[in-house]
């Protein structure tokens, strides 16, 4: 792989016969460029994950009900969505470094403004803003370190890249629990506002700027892109507020999947009758392209999905807070950085479907590990399965972004940065959708099949009540109001139990998820030479 070559595709992305190819344009301080862009990968992640986590004390603040405020991170990520699709076409157009220079300075001023306005409003304004800016960084990345590190450093940047993933996702628990327990709910935004001016300047002084494609502006498949941006983000609406409106019991759920599988029809017919499609699928969904995507999304799919039950446990069973649940979710965080430079080395003598395989067993045996768990478990009993699961996911995300870029054509190189963005998005929030949906449902199956145990009159349940009754006696004016209270305990005792049996039940769901990831690896066919 030439870095030469790598920089003259980038003008041929997508639109084959558009105009003359760019001239190769590279920058003089790849690691300044490689932090610039790493910066803005952090901060799209770390943004989403800090405003799920901070979201009670962010509708707090602004007095909004659960209903209205459970669509300020919704409103993040759809923009995040809306902008993925485009993001490489903007990129070859107006250059990478133009891009990133003007979403950066949008994402800072966005995120320090937003939590001045103290409305509703304005908060769900400026967090499209934001998301529509920081949308573009994670598409802009992999393209920048693909054409600007020399090839022999070409697979530690990647192993960097997905350690930054690994990072943002599990740190923003300690972040979030610590600001809230230090500051106020405004640096909740204002943290990540303060590092896009750095992530500019790196962007300004370390990546190359690159002449202005307005060629490709006349003739370009628009409505392929409206289709594509448009289709995604109503998915990604109607999965990230499916749970809380119990799906196609909802009509706007039901109208927000009903047009985003409409436009996304519309986009693929499109590509096909198109002269000059955006996407010529022909051309780049070929070979081993498919099921790498499919991996992609899975692999989303069970990072969030695991990310989502381990504090949800915590929270539930143990009353944990941020802070704590963020104690747990480092053990995943840390070991990245000794993991990255080793998957990197290995990646430049081994096959990455070996280690993808192994990465993907290494998560299959953690959730194994979890699904043990019983009602005395705390965060520290999570250890064995967290420290494998970081070691599996490490390997496997860097593994399959590396296999991606192998089988890719280097023209289509900048392409890959919009399917990790798209795959990314929509395969974290399926996990999440899945996952929210699967607990509530098998804690409900298991709360009735504990419940029918319970027979009155039994001696079992009848010794129970009294010891509980004789408990709470000295703190209760009367027998009834003892009886009432012993109730209500046992009443949450039950519920306890079933929260832990559906928790093992989506750790078990997870390990038949690996399954089918493994099966689909078996399937992949060596790279072309």
């Amino acid at each position: 792989m030439s870095a030469d070559i790598a920089g003259r595709a980038a003008g041929r992305l997508l639109l084959p016969g558009a105009g003359r190819e760019a001239a190769p344009v590279l920058t003089h301080h790849p690691v300044i460029g490689l932090l610039g862009v790493l910066l803005g990968a952090l901060i799209s992640t770390l943004t989403a994950r800090i405003t799920s986590f901070g979201l009670a004390d962010i509708r707090g603040a602004i007095g909004a009900g659960f209903d209205e405020g459970a669509w300020i991170p919704t409103a993040y990520t759809v923009a995040q969505m809306l902008v993925a699709p485009a993001a490489a076409f903007l990129g070859v157009v107006f250059g990478p470094r133009r891009v990133l220079l003007v979403s950066s300075v949008t994402y800072g001023l966005a995120t320090l403004a937003l939590p001045l306005t103290g409305t509703l409003t304005g908060v769900l304004t400026f967090q499209v803003l934001a998301g529509l800016s920081s949308g573009t960084f994670i598409p802009l990345t992999i393209g920048f370190i693909v054409r600007n590190l020399p090839p022999r450093y070409l697979v530690y940047g990647i192993a960097v890249y997905a350690m930054n993933v690994e990072l943002s996702l599990n740190f923003s628990a300690s972040i979030e629990g610590w600001v809230i327990e230090n500051l106020d709910w405004r640096w909740l935004f204002w943290d990540t506002a303060l590092l896009a001016p750095l992530m500019a300047l790196c962007i300004h002084f370390g990546m190359p700027a690159e002449p202005v494609r307005r060629d490709l502006m006349k003739g370009a498949d628009w409505w392929g892109i409206l289709y594509a941006s448009a289709g995604f983000a109503m998915l990604y609406a109607a999965l990230d507020q499916g749970n809380r409106l119990d799906w196609l019991n909802s009509g706007l759920v039901t109208g927000l999947l009903l047009g985003g599988g409409l436009l996304v029809a519309a986009f693929v017919m499109q590509e096909l009758t198109c002269p000059k499609p955006w996407i010529t699928f022909g051309v780049l969904f070929r070979g081993n392209i498919p099921l790498l995507c499919l991996l992609l999304v899975l692999l989303r799919l069970v990072m969030l999905s695991t990310a989502f039950l381990v504090p949800q446990y915590l929270i539930t069973v143990n009353n944990y807070r941020a802070l704590e649940v963020g104690d747990t979710l480092l053990l995943i965080a840390l070991p990245q950085f000794l993991l990255a430079p080793l998957v990197g080395t290995l990646l430049r003598h081994a096959d990455p479907r070996v280690l993808m395989a192994v990465g993907f067993a290494a998560v299959g045996i953690a959730c194994w590990l979890a699904s043990q768990l019983t009602a005395d478990w705390v965060g520290a009993d999570f250890l064995p399965s967290q420290m494998l699961q970081a070691f599996g996911q490490s390997f496997a995300m860097t593994s399959l972004i590396y296999f991606n870029i192998k089988n890719l054509s280097q023209a289509h190189i900048l392409a890959l940065g919009a399917l990790v963005q798209t795959a990314r998005l929509l395969g974290g929030e399926l996990g999440a959708a899945f996952m929210q949906t699967f607990v509530r449902v098998r804690e409900q199956f298991h709360s009735f099949r504990l419940v029918s145990d319970v027979v009155a009159g039994d001696a079992d349940t009848v010794g129970r009540l009294a010891g509980t009754m004789a408990r709470v006696a000295a703190r209760s004016t009367g027998t009834e109001e003892a009886t009432q209270r012993a109730l209500s305990l046992m009443s949450a005792a039950v519920r306890k139990q079933a929260y832990v049996l559906a928790y093992i039940d989506g750790f078990v769901v997870i390990g038949w998820f690996i399954v089918g990831g493994l099966l689909l690896i078996a399937l992949l066919r060596p790279a072309p030479k």
